[in-house]
Formats: structure tokens, sequence, C-alpha cells
């Protein structure tokens, strides 16, 4: 069957930060821009983002680019690419400033200045101390205010917009593996397209649904991440997941780390500031990796709040209602919904909760993505771009800061949108489409539409995001990583059968569900093989046998596994590749022994 075609400079799959940040450069350059986005993209998962946006502008108090790198490549645990870290924090000031010309409404000091509150792992002094003010905040709604600037911008840029599309595959040339474009569905009406591109760019943010709780959004299902697999691109470091310390007891719902920025404390049942033991010096404000672990273990060993014990307790009442209206108002609004209290009188219950995926495509700076070729780790794919969460820089390492990821997507969003307007220079034609361009495509809606007898899609869904929670969660065991590896590989045997009842055309949503489980199939797959492989503990990748010792702090070892993981789909193959540990102009960051 022929599929249409319609061809354009650039294709954008994604509208959120990342995604809308690339689209202003292209489209304000001149070129003929398409953006796919599965839901409006003012309701892309950006808009979810509470705290702020980490750039060194030193409007509190003192601050420089050089600690905001340092921090970065600390927070990561050394794991890192400190190109990428330099970049991103020289960037960040500048992303800011202009984000703030488009007119987005951040909160002011009396003096007109951007208001910065604390957050956690931001610290003056390389590290040392004390904790910066280095988020720059709309209230506790940053990640709404910066997708509408960012959309409006767009708007007034003639950007063309393919809302309540879905992209399912990649296109490569044969000959060199060049990206051509993508297929693509329309939902309204479940025709399928070629969106044929000279290049293309991936903002499909993350996939945080693998997990059965998870601050996420349902479209959330790592559609970039499943297509480029497919395509035969390896992901990278994929075992690094966040558990965000502080989402809704029993919602999952996402409690900003502002919170803590603003001076609220986590206590538990005997009302201790227990993080006071585990940080002494950044206490509540440490990484997110430390402070979730703390959590997990007051739980585990007895101290959780509740009839059953299995929350902590989030204190903000001492900040007084004015502040708390002022600085955290959807705060205050999401506790009473989801945790029926009032934070201005009562503590609100929390429990770590999947958040963000540090792994992703492999990228570099630029946004160009990188794959092994020829004996070189990071031979860049041509025409193919990613940014945003489901790209992985690796500016991130093994545990994202807070704040970093709003960051990322302007820093990296704008960087791939350069870097695409240069390539586009040098690359005027559209080549030609292969025979086969839509074949994979059609092979996969052939098989859902024919299937007999097959898997129910939402029951595999929570058998995959059920095994992911219970195998491969905040704390991490060797012998259930193994059972984990084989029992997701007979998920992945179901996925490949999935049945759909419904056939039809019109705004089939089981169809686009099925489409989407094959997506967070290969994310899970990857998440797993990658974690029972590292044979260490690291940021976000804690495991049971890897133990604080003289020669291995914190269970981490640099000789063996300073290294970033690559797994490709093709028999879970894995492969590595070096940190970089050169900075663009900044020196070289030694590892060190990583506390807060």
């Amino acid at each position: 069957m022929a599929l249409s075609v319609r061809k354009f400079d650039a294709v954008i799959v994604g509208a959120g930060g990342a995604g809308l940040r690339g689209a202003l450069q292209l489209a304000e350059a001149g070129l003929k821009v398409a953006v796919l986005t599965k839901v409006f993209p003012t309701r892309s998962h950006t808009v979810a983002a509470q705290g702020g946006v980490g750039a060194s502008l030193g409007n509190m108090g003192v601050d420089s680019w050089q600690w905001h790198m340092y921090d970065t490549v600390k927070g990561g645990d050394w794991l890192a690419d400190q190109d990428a870290a330099e970049f991103l924090a020289r960037e960040a000031t500048k992303c800011v400033i202009e984000l703030e010309h488009f007119g987005m409404p951040f909160d002011r000091n009396e003096d007109g200045t951007i208001y910065q509150r604390p957050f956690g792992g931001h610290m003056q002094n390389m590290g040392a101390g004390p904790p910066v003010q280095r988020s720059c905040c709309a209230a506790d709604r940053t990640g709404h205010a910066m997708l509408h600037t960012l959309y409006q911008r767009n708007v007034r840029a003639n950007t063309q917009f393919f809302v309540e599309w879905m992209g399912l595959d990649l296109i490569r040339d044969p000959v060199d593996g060049a990206v051509l474009g993508v297929t693509a569905m329309e939902m309204e009406t479940g025709e399928v397209m070629i969106l044929q591109a000279r290049a293309t760019l991936f903002a499909t943010g993350g996939a945080g649904r693998i997990y059965a709780s998870s601050t996420n959004a349902f479209i959330n299902t790592g559609d970039g991440l499943g297509m480029a697999a497919r395509a035969g691109i390896p992901l990278e470091d994929m075992e690094f997941w966040q558990f965000h310390p502080t989402g809704v007891a029993g919602a999952g719902v996402l409690i900003t780390e502002g919170v803590r920025g603003e001076g609220g404390y986590l206590l538990n049942k005997d009302g201790e500031r227990f993080m006071e033991r585990y940080a002494p010096t950044a206490k509540d404000l440490a990484s997110r990796d430390v402070v979730a672990r703390a959590m997990a273990t007051e739980i585990n060993e007895g101290r959780g709040a509740g009839k059953e014990g299995d929350y902590v307790l989030l204190k903000l009442d001492h900040l007084g209602p004015e502040t708390i209206d002022k600085r955290l108002p959807g705060i205050r609004e999401i506790a009473k919904k989801f945790a029926n209290v009032d934070p201005a009188k009562d503590p609100i219950p929390v429990v770590p909760t999947c958040h963000y995926q540090m792994g992703g495509i492999p990228t570099n700076y630029r946004g160009e993505v990188v794959a092994p070729h020829g004996g070189n780790p990071n031979t860049v794919v041509e025409g193919f771009y990613a940014a945003g969460e489901c790209a992985c820089a690796s500016v991130h390492g093994a545990n994202r800061l807070g704040t970093n990821s709003l960051t990322d997507l302007l820093v990296f969003g704008k960087a791939a949108g350069d870097n695409m307007i240069r390539y586009l220079a040098d690359n005027r034609g559209h080549r030609e489409l292969p025979s086969d361009a839509a074949d994979r495509t059609m092979a996969r809606l052939d098989r859902l539409n024919g299937q007999k007898d097959g898997a129910n899609v939402h029951e595999t869904r929570a058998e995959l995001q059920r095994v992911m929670q219970r195998h491969c969660g905040v704390f991490r065991f060797p012998d259930m990583l193994v059972e984990g590896v084989d029992r997701i590989r007979q998920v992945a045997e179901r996925v490949a059968q999935t049945e759909i009842g419904d056939k039809s055309k019109v705004f089939n949503t089981a169809r686009i569900e099925a489409l989407e489980l094959d997506n967070l199939i290969e994310v899970a797959r990857s998440t797993m093989v990658s974690a029972e492989a590292r044979k260490e503990s690291r940021g976000a990748h804690d495991r049971a046998d890897c133990h604080d010792t003289p020669e291995h702090p914190n269970g981490r070892n640099d000789d063996e596994w300073l290294k970033h993981t690559l797994w490709f789909k093709e028999g879970d193959r894995l492969e590595y590749k070096p940190v970089i540990l050169k900075p663009l102009s900044a020196e070289s960051i030694p590892a060190k022994v990583r506390s807060y």
C-alpha cells in the first residue's frame, strides 16, 4: 500500500519544551517545520514541571556557571559528560534571559530581577556550600508558564503543528543510515502518512510509565526511544531512573522540591528531621537520589508514618499561609485534592516515585544523535537530532539535579535547532526515500489488526509496570535483577502478540495504546538488561551487593564502571563507551567521594 508523502525541511516529534524551543529556532530561520504531537502542545508533560529553571544569574547572591557545572557533574556521580555539563551551565543564563524577553512571567524580587529559590544539590564554592539560590521560577508552575510562552512564540513564527498525531517509525537511508523522516498516524482518521524531512528532531519526552508508580503523564510512553531502538540506534544509560523523593502517597502526583527549597522539611513518624543523619550539610536539599534512598530506608526500617507505615511526612505549615499561597499555590491545591490535607495546617504524606530518565537516545552537546560506527562510539547519525528527556547528552550522568531538566530543554532544544539550521544549509535537497520506507510500520499495524487470541493490552502493560516496580526500583537486588530480565523478556513476548477488539480507524485509542506499549517494552527491556549488567552503585542505580568500602565509596567502582552503557534492541546486546571527562574550556572535575 503506497502512503502519501508530505515534505518538510524539518520534522520535530514532540511539542514539549525541547520540541518547541527547537521549532522556534527553525521557524524563525524561515524553514518549513512540522511539529507532531500526541496532545495539544500546551498539554505536553513540560506543563507539569513545578520548581524552576537552574541558571547562575546571581540575583540572590554570588553564583557562577563554574559552580553550576560542578554541581551537575557531582550530582550525576561523575557519569556526566563534562563538555555537555559545561555547555549547559554556560548557556543556561542566556536561555533564561531570552525566555524572559519572550514574556515568561517569572516571579520577581523587589528590584525587578528574577526571583531564585534554593534547590537540592545546588551549592556555592564548588560543592562546599552553603546552598545557592539558583532556581528561576514562576511560583510552582514554571513548566506551565514556559510551555505557554514558547507556544505563543511559535504561533508568531508560523510553526506548523500536527496536533493529535503519533510518530510510528523512523525512516533511514539503507546506504549510510541517515534519517529521512518518520511515518506517523493521524489519530482522528487513523490515516498513516510519511513525513519526509531533511532533518528530524526527536523531543518525545520521558517514559516513566514503565513503572507502576510515576509522576509522569499517561502520554509519557517513550515513543522516541522505541522508534530509535527499532531503527537500530542504541539507547544509552537506561539503568538510571530518578525516583523523585516527594510524590503524594497513593497517587504519585509530584510535590516539587521547591517546597524544601522554600524551607519545608521531611519528618518520620517520630517527628524527627531524619535527613540530618543522611546528609549533615545539605540535609533536605541533598541530591534527589540521596533523599529518596533515605526516605525508603526510614520506611523499610519501621519509621514510616500512617497506618501501614508506608510514607514519610513533608512539613511546610511553618512557612505560613501567605508564603505558601505566594510561592507554592499549586502545591496547596494538589495536597488538598490528592492527599486530603491542607499543607498550611498539616504535613503532606509523600513517598519516592519514578520521575525522570537520565538515559535516552545518545547525543552530543550539539543535539546530534551519535552511535558507534567504524571504531568511533560517537559517530554522528546524519540528519537525526534529539533533545530533552528522550535524549542522553549525557549531561545528567547517573542522577539529574532538580531544575536542570527545564534548563536541558532550553539549552539543548536551542542547540539542536541551531545545528539543524547549519546542516540544512549544507544539505539542500531531499534524498530519495527507500522503497521499503513504510514497511516496518505497515507490518506492525497489519499484525495488530489481524491478531487473534492475543494478549490483552491493558493487562500486559500492567504486568510490565509491576515487573519494573518490583525488580528495578529505588533499591536493586542482584537476584531480583536477574529474575527481572527473564520476566521482562516474557512480557516482551506477550507485547508481540497483543490484540485489540476495536479495529475501527476514527480516534481508536485502543490502537494508540497498543502502539505505545510497543515503545514501553523497548524502554523496559533496555532498563532491566542495563541495570542487571552494571555491577556497581552509582547515582540512582543502587545495588544491594555493591557496598560502601574505602576502595569503592558508596559502592561506586570507577576503575571498571566509569563508562556509559549502550543497549541495542537486537539480542539485548550491550556495548560501552567512555565518559567525556574533558570540558570545553574549564578544568576537568576529578572524581571524588560524593557526599552532601
